[in-house]
């Protein structure tokens, strides 16, 4: 399992000490170099977040990894490999469960009887909210404040009016 996981016997002698934890290290260093350039080709940080260059790559190395992973070319041990009798936690089952209408239902009137009971309240809360986002102060206490009277949906709302939706490059 270690071995499969750390890939300790890729190297000759792993307890050899200093060559090996500076290969990896040179290694690192040329890879966060290769990658300041490629920030620095874009304008520096600001540009590149302007191209979306950032988000664009999290989105790229993320698809890898989960396609590593399933494919099994990156062994997890538990998720991959040395599975126990039930499988994978990370397989998506025969069977979703769905809610019933009943659920449904009960999940949607909890949340119209908060809303009008919360009325009177909420709308300067998600204002205050508003205000904090268009300041560029920290919303996480306007944020806390706004979630006892308001729900997630009105206080996103409320962010999207002052920031805009994110819609991703495809």
């Amino acid at each position: 399992i270690i071995n499969k996981e750390l890939g300790l016997s890729n190297n000759e002698n792993p307890l050899q000490g200093a060559f090996i934890i500076e290969r990896l290290t040179d290694l690192v260093e040329a890879a966060v170099l290769e990658e300041f350039k490629r920030i620095s080709e874009r304008g520096g940080v600001l540009g590149a977040m302007e191209r979306m260059y950032q988000r664009s790559k999290i989105q790229e190395e993320s698809l890898e990894y989960e396609r590593r992973k399933h494919s099994g070319a990156l062994p997890i041990v538990g998720v991959n490999t040395f599975l126990g009798e039930a499988g994978s936690p990370t397989v998506i089952p025969d069977e979703v469960i769905r809610s019933t209408e009943a659920e449904k239902k009960f999940a949607i009137e909890s949340r119209d009887d908060f809303i009008s009971r919360n009325e009177g309240r909420s709308g300067g809360q998600l204002e205050g909210l508003a205000q904090v986002a268009l300041a560029h102060g920290n919303i996480f206490t306007a944020l806390m404040t706004a979630s006892q009277s308001c729900t997630l949906g009105q206080m996103s709302n409320s962010l999207y009016s002052v920031g805009g939706r994110y819609r991703r490059n495809m």
